[in-house]
């Protein structure tokens, strides 16, 4: 997450013309493409810095604005916002009769420190910038988003343990506050956001806090009725099935589905689906007791 040079990336120089920079995104694209490189990470990260440095430099503004300030060029506007505040103050300096001998060099040096326009005394004052923000995605199972739980992430080289509540859900974005990009001439650091991409391996299907889950039901319980074992995410219930249950049916357990977020001892409920499952291979004498069945009915 520190700071990349995108021509380095692309392996193309600072004259690159438009023609050049696609041409290099392509190859790269094409070498580092997941699809090629499954379970590669190393493969994975540069595909992302390939794509970056793509949507930066193919945009002509936002390459223009990159040229000039570097990791700064999403700042772009309040650099260019800030030399025109400095512009005018020295223009009213001179029409005062106060003209301080503003020139080029001047300029140069107010980019390089980032002076922004004087205050009530005459005296210049830094202009102080927000950092960048900063975006990962991190991928958990679904078990581990079952409960709340600490982990240890690596940002722009420092390490910062977070807490991850449970509940989260898929594409979730969570802020982490000061933790992105470090300020310019001592303004704030910009944030973290993390998108969690939630894999999810087990039989339950989730939908916000509620749980779905089929369950195969034996024909001769789902007609005279018994006892079952059912999975719930965190452990075994037993269900009490009534006679004549028909194939579909669906319960409810209250409580047993998934955790609410960062509402603490909340659960969405559990469903479950009955799925009936007729005997198959059936043997001479159950054969006789079906017909028996079926003449009586």
């Amino acid at each position: 997450m520190a700071f990349i040079d995108y021509y380095k990336i692309l392996g193309i120089s600072k004259s690159a013309t438009e023609s050049d920079i696609k041409k290099a995104y392509r190859k790269l694209a094409r070498k580092y493409h997941p699809d090629l490189n499954p379970n590669d990470k190393i493969a994975e990260q540069k595909f992302k810095e390939i794509n970056e440095a793509n949507e930066v430099l193919s945009h002509a503004e936002n390459r223009k604005k990159y040229d000039e300030y570097g990791e700064h060029w999403q700042h772009a506007e309040d650099y260019e916002k800030a030399k025109q505040q400095q512009t005018q103050y020295s223009q009213q300096q001179t029409s005062q009769g106060d003209f301080r001998g503003y020139n080029e060099s001047d300029f140069s040096d107010f980019f390089s420190s980032m002076f922004g326009g004087g205050d009530a005394n005459g005296q210049r004052r830094e202009a102080k910038f927000r950092g960048q923000d900063f975006n990962a995605k991190l991928q958990l199972n679904l078990n581990d988003v079952y409960q709340s739980h600490k982990q240890t992430l690596t940002v722009n080289n420092k390490k910062i343990r977070i807490t991850i509540p449970a509940g989260v859900e898929n594409g979730q974005i969570i802020k982490i506050k000061g933790h992105g990009g470090k300020g310019v001439n001592g303004g704030p650091n910009g944030d973290l956001y993390i998108e969690f991409s939630i894999v999810n391996t087990s039989q339950f299907k989730r939908d916000g806090d509620n749980l779905y889950v089929s369950v195969d039901l034996d024909l001769y319980i789902s007609l005279l009725g018994g006892e079952i074992t059912v999975d719930t995410f965190d452990g075994k219930v037993k269900l009490t099935v009534k006679p004549e249950t028909q194939n579909g049916t669906k319960i409810k357990l209250k409580g047993k589905g998934f955790p609410k977020y960062k509402k603490e001892g909340q659960f969405g409920d559990l469903y479950v689906t009955y799925n009936i499952k007729t005997p198959l291979n059936l043997s001479v004498k159950e054969k006789e007791l079906f017909t028996e069945l079926s003449k009586l009915r």
